[in-house]
């Protein structure tokens, strides 16, 4: 596709963010498909989490329409360990398929996360806390024995995971949980 096509679809927008300097083409493999991206989002298209103030954009364009955008939102939000929006997200299952593709290798590299006990943790486990954490920036102490569900895992740190303790989503030690 052209890149003067894919600015007539796009409007002339980045299909990701809305940024309009120094568009391109980007391909969305393993399909081959094209969509227009900004100069910002092609930095970090790779390796999200260097900007990922950037990435809130998804929160607009997860909902387009063209299958390539979808498909690169998944992709990002699952980079990113957004699970609650990715949990909004429907696909249609060819393109569901076509998501989880580039994902595959990505899977492949990620890190092994244990719990003080050396257990497995998967992302959407439920830990508890095997001692009184003071929480900074938060003004409380997570208390031992507090059970936190639906974790998030960190791609870029194993020794972390991200969870809700007290309605606060924090980011704790493996070290001090253990696998609920």
């Amino acid at each position: 596709m052209s890149i003067d096509t894919l600015k007539e679809r796009s409007g002339g927008k980045c299909e990701l963010c809305g940024g309009e300097e120094e568009l391109s083409a980007y391909t969305v493999a393993p399909k081959d498909e094209e969509i227009l991206i900004c100069s910002t989002c092609a930095a970090t298209i790779d390796n999200p989490s260097d900007n990922e103030a950037h990435w809130h954009c998804l929160n607009d364009s997860m909902w387009s329409t063209e299958p390539a955008v979808q498909v690169m939102a998944y992709r990002l939000l699952s980079k990113l360990g957004k699970q609650d929006m990715l949990d909004m997200l429907y696909l249609e299952p060819e393109v569901q398929e076509w998501a989880e593709s580039g994902l595959a290798d990505a899977e492949e590299e990620a890190p092994i996360v244990r719990d003080a006990n050396g257990n497995l943790l998967v992302e959407g486990d439920s830990v508890t806390i095997i001692k009184d954490l003071v929480v900074k920036g938060a003004g409380f102490t997570a208390k031992q024995g507090t059970t936190v569900k639906n974790i998030h895992l960190v791609p870029t740190d194993p020794t972390h995971i991200e969870g809700r303790v007290n309605g606060t989503k924090i980011f704790l030690k493996t070290e001090f949980l253990k696998k609920a």
